[in-house]
């Protein structure tokens, strides 16, 4: 009896071994230890609210760590692996496009974080969704105020550190989202100009000009908003009635996103949609339709379509005007509405923060 033997040639080999890879890679057949197979991927475009060069998303950082902060990988998103074997687990997949850690020009951040459960013997992909992460503030000095303030600058300070704006300087500075504090610095001294909150993808220039007379003699300095720069309208003017911080005047009406950060301050206005009423301290207490039963309290949102607790800040409405007014059992018309309201900031109001002791209000 013959016996047959069959041997594979060495390219025939090589391209079996390949095909072998290609499908362990791609976790077609799950390994017999229960483990199951993780991908990423970035989505089609990148959100950001400014015209900046999008950077090459194969230069982008990219970290996936297990639930026990254990780094599987960490490195250049284009040096990464198609798909790795991993055991049954939640798993945070995190990218940006440079690191960011203080006040920097040019410096635009993108990113997204994905958190996502692998299963035994399943494919898990994980969809990144970048859009820009910190925000950007443009000066755009008159060119008069070389000359006006001689020698002068505008510094921009976060919690992060600050960056200062010479008579030229024509880049877009860049922070965290957060508080930024404006000061003019002459020879005369420095002098606070006004404060901004801005959010990631903020993008906000301001015009500083120099009327007539202004200088370290005196004078004042206008500041106005490049609306076609920005998503809010606004005018600043040192020694107007609307001058100050935010939150001090009805001008500069803290926004329902800034509330949080400012628990203990008294008499200041607030901004935002009344979205809900009847709250309660359960996880989901606030009811967000009609018809409504309480009297005593409403929530706000920064958009009319909110519908998270979460999102919300709550409002107690005292016996008298106000609740006449702002309630929306007998005001059902208001819910949607934009309302402006003094009054103190709380920490937590209904497990959310609030607004208590009101003073003034104006309904949009």
């Amino acid at each position: 009896m013959k016996t047959h033997s069959c041997f594979l040639s060495l390219p025939a080999l090589i391209a079996a071994m390949t095909i072998g890879f290609i499908l362990l890679s791609c976790n077609k057949f799950p390994s017999d230890n229960g483990q199951g197979s993780l991908c990423w991927s970035f989505s089609p475009g990148i959100q950001t609210k400014a015209p900046v060069a999008i950077p090459d998303t194969d230069a982008f950082k990219l970290k996936v760590v297990n639930s026990a902060n254990n780094v599987l990988y960490d490195g250049a998103y284009g040096d990464s692996p198609e798909s790795m074997l991993v055991n049954p687990g939640t798993y945070t997949i995190s990218v940006v496009s440079r690191i960011f850690s203080k006040p920097e020009f040019d410096a635009p951040q993108f990113g997204d974080e994905q958190v996502v459960v692998v299963k035994s013997g399943e494919v898990t992909k994980a969809r990144l969704d970048c859009s820009q992460l910190n925000c950007g503030l443009r000066l755009v000095l008159d060119p008069d105020f070389g000359s006006k303030y001689p020698g002068g600058t505008l510094t921009v300070s976060s919690q992060d550190g600050s960056l200062t704006y010479s008579a030229s300087e024509n880049r877009t500075g860049y922070f965290k989202p957060g508080s930024l504090a404006i000061t003019l610095n002459d020879a005369s001294g420095s002098t606070k100009l006004l404060t901004r909150n801005l959010e990631a993808r903020d993008m906000l220039t301001l015009g500083v000009s120099c009327p007539a007379g202004a200088g370290s003699q005196g004078g004042e300095l206008s500041i106005a908003v490049d609306t076609a720069r920005t998503w809010t309208t606004e005018e600043y003017e040192i020694g107007s009635s609307e001058n100050g911080d935010s939150g001090t005047s009805k001008g500069r009406a803290y926004g329902v996103s800034q509330v949080k950060d400012h628990p203990g301050e008294k008499a200041v206005w607030v901004c935002g949609y009344i979205v809900g009423g009847d709250l309660s301290s359960s996880k989901n207490g606030i009811r967000f339709e009609p018809p409504f039963d309480s009297m005593t309290n409403i929530a706000l949102g920064a958009r009319s379509t909110v519908s998270e607790k979460s999102s919300c800040v709550s409002v107690q409405l005292a016996k008298g005007e106000v609740r006449d007014a702002l309630n929306l059992v007998t005001n059902p018309t208001l819910l949607g509405k934009k309302v402006y309201l003094k009054g103190d900031i709380e920490a937590a109001y209904y497990g959310i923060p609030g607004i208590k002791n009101i003073t003034e209000y104006s309904i949009d």
